[in-house]
Formats: C-alpha cells, sequence, structure tokens
C-alpha cells in the first residue's frame, strides 16, 4: 500500500505557526510571572516559582527552536519522544508556578 502524496506545504506550516503560538503564549506567561514577582516583591518561594518559571520557559524555547528549524527539510522528522516530554513538563511547570503566584 503506498501513501497518499504529502502535503509539501500546508501541514508542516501550520505545525510551525503552532509552535509558535505556544511559544508565545509560554514567553506571555514568563513575563506575568516576573511581573508578579516584581510586584509582590521578592521571597523565597516567588523567587523559586520565578526561576522555575524562566527556566521552563528557555527549556520550551529551545524545544520549539529545534522543531520549528527541524520543519524545514523536505521530510521532517518526527518529535522524539525527548522533545516532547521536555515540553510538556515545560508546559506543566509553567501552569503550576503560575497558578502558585495566583494563590
Amino acid at each position: 500500500m503506498t501513501g497518499a502524496a504529502r502535503d509539501p506545504g500546508l501541514q508542516p506550516e501550520r505545525t510551525r505557526l503552532a509552535w509558535r503560538r505556544t511559544t508565545l503564549s509560554c514567553t506571555v506567561v514568563a513575563l506575568l510571572a516576573v511581573r508578579q514577582t516584581l510586584r509582590g516583591g521578592l521571597g523565597a518561594v516567588g523567587t523559586v516559582a520565578l526561576a522555575l518559571s524562566l527556566l521552563a520557559w528557555l527549556g520550551f524555547l529551545r524545544v520549539a527552536h529545534r522543531r520549528v528549524t527541524g520543519m524545514g527539510a523536505a521530510v521532517p522528522a518526527p518529535l522524539p519522544v525527548r522533545h516532547a516530554l521536555t515540553a510538556a513538563v515545560c508546559v506543566v511547570v509553567l501552569a503550576v508556578c503560575a497558578a502558585a503566584m495566583l494563590f
């Protein structure tokens, strides 16, 4: 059985845009964490949450950059499991830190 011809333009472009949207969302969360920490004072919990948020944001940026760069190939390689797990962990850490800063 032969597979259908791969759409060379739209699917990689949609995936690339999805990675960029998610990266932008993570950036906004990290900036809000910085703002919240600076407005509320730099307590020990705030400093740790801010550091974790920035670390998670940088980790996600790295994974997203690699994936977006890899999407430029004629046949992009699948996302390695390690990168997918890193991205998922970074998103969860950002969400937990954001929730911790709110309460």
